[in-house]
């Protein structure tokens, strides 16, 4: 599943048109079925023949990857918001809101968001990056006093873990359903809350091993 280079050469007209009319399918269908959803399907939604799909994607990470990129960008965006937000701990709920915004109804982006892909680096910078900003995003929060000190930025792979579930049960239901759901969990990181913890927080290689197995699982 590697992301390969896209080809810099202009689409004539009926390319671009297959190209949009896929990228819509596979919105549509990585949404509702995740990563795993069929290829064949994608083709024949966007009324293409397999050939069609490959020409433009030669890989399943490839079409991925630009079905994903608006959202990708509004993953680091919003990291890049919170990080410099005043009081710091609306800066903490403001990015955990946005991600499981992102997330909600969208199962493609909640594999995304809980899983490891090494052979896809435009992917991987992203979650480096959005990384990198969440440790800063606790780390001030911590600092103002109202995050719990024993948080770490792996605890917030709790949260993206848990909403994955959380979102793929209720949202035909309920689409909002999963805002209790955060609420009571931030209500938990509030420093006023605080008690011992029956257990280490994981290491970053830690959720790395959970993150590629949860990957291994998904992506048979």
């Amino acid at each position: 599943m590697t992301a390969r280079t896209k080809p810099t050469s202009p689409l004539r007209k009926d390319a671009r048109r297959n190209r949009a009319a896929l990228l819509a399918a596979a919105k549509t269908a990585f949404a509702q079925d995740g990563l795993n959803a069929a290829l064949e399907d994608i083709a024949r939604r966007a009324g293409v023949a397999i050939g069609t799909l490959y020409r433009h994607f030669p890989t399943r990470m490839d079409l991925v990857a630009a079905v994903i990129a608006d959202k990708k960008r509004a993953w680091i965006k919003a990291a890049e918001a919170a990080v410099v937000m005043e009081p710091a701990w609306d800066g903490l709920t403001f990015f955990l809101e946005r991600v499981c915004e992102l997330q909600a109804g969208d199962l493609a982006f909640n594999d995304i968001a809980s899983m490891r892909f090494l052979r896809a680096p435009g992917i991987e910078s992203a979650r480096k990056r959005a990384y990198d900003l969440s440790r800063r995003i606790v780390e001030r929060a911590q600092l103002e006093g109202t995050l719990r000190a024993d948080v770490t930025a792996e605890d917030l792979a709790f949260i993206v873990w848990a909403h994955s579930r959380v979102s793929e049960a209720t949202h035909a239901i309920d689409p909002h359903a999963w805002r209790r759901h955060l609420a009571l969990t931030l209500d938990g990181f509030r420093a006023t809350a605080a008690h011992p913890l029956p257990a280490p927080p994981l290491r970053p290689h830690q959720v790395l091993r959970a993150q590629l197995h949860l990957g291994r699982r998904r992506l048979r």
